[in-house]
Formats: C-alpha cells, structure tokens, sequence
C-alpha cells in the first residue's frame, strides 16, 4: 500500500568504513558517499545501505532503518506500542531519527529525510 512507513536503509556496524567501503564495491559495484572518516552510504533513493564505523554510535548488529512521513507520530506511536526509545530524536545529514527496541529487544531506527 503506497504511503504506510517501510524499510529503506540498512546500517551496518564496521570495524573500518574505508574496507567495508572498497568490500562492497568490489563485491557489487556499490558506489558509496562517504559522510567523515566513520560513515558511508549508498545513495540510490531505494532501500540503501549505510557503513558506521564509530564504536559510539554504531548499533550491535544491522540496523532496519524505516522511513515516516511524521517523526514525532512514530515516536509516539512506537511507545504506545511498547517500544522502548533507546536513543532520541537527533539530525544527521539527510534528515533526523529516532532509535528504539520492540518487544523482543530488536533495535530499529525511524527517520524522516529532509
């Protein structure tokens, strides 16, 4: 159904952006913008895939990133549900999101681009 949130990124928590970064290149052609020496993603305006290599704001493992139409909506929503917000609404180039955990402890994350 056009309009409900969906998954379209992917983060991943690398040891080293820059080898993660010449891995997926060379393994599938991915050309990837890099955002300072710890980040670094595709760009292809689909579901896209995101390398962060600062051991204070990566995840521990991938990271399913949905894409809302109102964060402050989803925020709510998302503790009304049960979830708990793990990390606040904060901006980073691109636009802002909010990291939290379902039920079973899966961290997600839910952004709005600018």
């Amino acid at each position: 159904m056009a309009g409900l949130p969906r998954p379209d990124f992917l983060e991943l928590p690398v040891a080293d952006v820059a080898v993660a970064q010449a891995f997926y290149g060379k393994a599938f052609g991915w050309a990837m913008t890099g955002f300072g020496p710890t980040y670094a993603c595709t760009l292809t305006g689909d579901v896209d895939l995101g390398l962060q290599a600062d051991p204070a704001e990566r995840s521990a493992g991938p990271l399913i990133v949905i894409q809302v139409a109102d964060l402050d909506a989803a925020l709510t929503a998302v503790e009304a549900a049960g979830g708990r917000i793990t990390r606040p609404i904060f901006s980073f180039p691109g636009g802002r999101r909010f990291h939290f955990r379902d039920p079973d402890g899966n961290e997600l994350a839910a952004h709005k681009p600018d």
